[in-house]
């Protein structure tokens, strides 16, 4: 069994024009104080980190590397939410998400999708320069608008859009397989990837892709009423990514799951910081432990009350006092016997 490693901290939510939030080395030396071991670089950032350098020059990434180091830290995984957003995108939130991309690309959608998908493929070059497993993102959607069958969806409208997705994404993986990277989808509603029967279905339609993966938030599935235990179970194998990131869901006479355009503090589920939701992350890292998770666990904090500078600071024992260090040995070793082939064979009666 392997002993998963932590605490890392995703950036994106503490970057800010404001130090030391503003730049990589005051936001390392931040995060090391705190106690974090790792950080997961959001690559659209270039307050942090220039994407576009990283995936031409082994220098620039030895330099953050250097960085990193300088504050005993490492790098978990970059991160692409935003650029895996525009790969596919529905017209109606072409105006919406032309703030992910550069000012002058907004109101061409098709100028912009391009771009996404190249911004993939410097992050799988780039990923591989600073010698990273995995990379964390979204897959953007094309039928999330219509996620619930009202009005009635057309026949093989779910499997056209998921054809065109598959489309999309598929050069994207191949990019990554040549880099050897995997890309670890964070299933989010909103995203046509959001929980687990959507997540086969888009493997199914790449093939099986060996580098299309999981970014597991549990989270998200709280607000979603899905068994976050029962996943782990079911999809293990595919997990390559961890934020660790608290929430509840407490519905009422008013609102449940949709939410009645309410905000955040007044939705039934919402996002808290580490130890202030209902997620059971004692029966989560067990069952990481369990399953050899390979990766980091990493904070993403969001939280609708606290303070994000407390949820930070509360975070890292709360990962660190979670992590189990596995066991080397079985519990009941000391009662067993050295294994003998004649003595087995006289125990089963031949």
């Amino acid at each position: 069994m392997k002993t998963l490693k932590g605490p890392g901290i995703f950036l994106a939510q503490f970057a800010s024009d404001s130090a030391p939030f503003n730049a990589l080395e005051r936001i390392a030396q931040w995060a090391a104080q705190l106690g974090y071991k790792a950080v997961q670089i959001p690559s659209w950032d270039k307050r942090l980190f220039d994407l576009e350098t990283a995936a031409a020059s082994k220098e620039y990434c030895a330099e953050v590397q250097g960085i990193l180091d300088s504050h005993g830290l490492v790098l978990s995984e970059l991160a692409t939410h935003l650029q895996g957003q525009l790969v596919a995108s529905h017209p109606a939130y072409d105006e919406l998400f032309d703030g992910f991309a550069p000012a002058e690309l907004h109101g061409k959608p098709g100028q912009r999708q391009q771009w996404a998908a190249d911004q993939m493929k410097l992050a799988a070059r780039a990923s591989r320069n600073l010698c990273l497993p995995a990379h964390a993102t979204f897959s953007g959607a094309f039928a999330w608008h219509l996620f619930y069958p009202w009005p009635q969806r057309p026949a093989g409208f779910i499997d056209g859009a998921f054809a065109e997705l598959a489309r999309r994404w598929r050069p994207i993986l191949d990019a990554f397989d040549e880099a050897g990277v995997d890309v670890a989808f964070e299933l989010h509603p909103g995203e046509d990837l959001h929980d687990g029967a959507s997540f086969e279905r888009f493997l199914e339609a790449v093939g099986g892709h060996p580098r299309a993966n999981i970014l597991y938030d549990p989270s998200h599935f709280v607000l979603q009423q899905l068994d976050y235990l029962s996943f782990i179970d079911i999809y293990h194998s595919r997990i390559k990514c961890f934020h660790v990131k608290d929430a509840e869901f407490r519905p009422n006479g008013r609102t449940g799951v949709y939410g009645g355009y309410l905000s955040w503090v007044e939705r039934a589920g919402r996002f808290r910081s580490l130890g202030d939701g209902q997620v059971d992350f004692t029966a989560i890292f067990s069952k990481l432990a369990q399953y050899d998770y390979p990766g980091w666990a990493v904070l993403e904090w969001e939280c609708c009350l606290k303070h994000p500078e407390d949820g930070a600071r509360e975070g890292a024992p709360f990962i660190r006092d979670h992590i189990i260090r596995v066991t080397d040995r079985a519990f009941d070793d000391f009662s067993g016997g050295a294994a003998d082939a004649a003595r087995i064979r006289r125990l089963l009666g031949l």
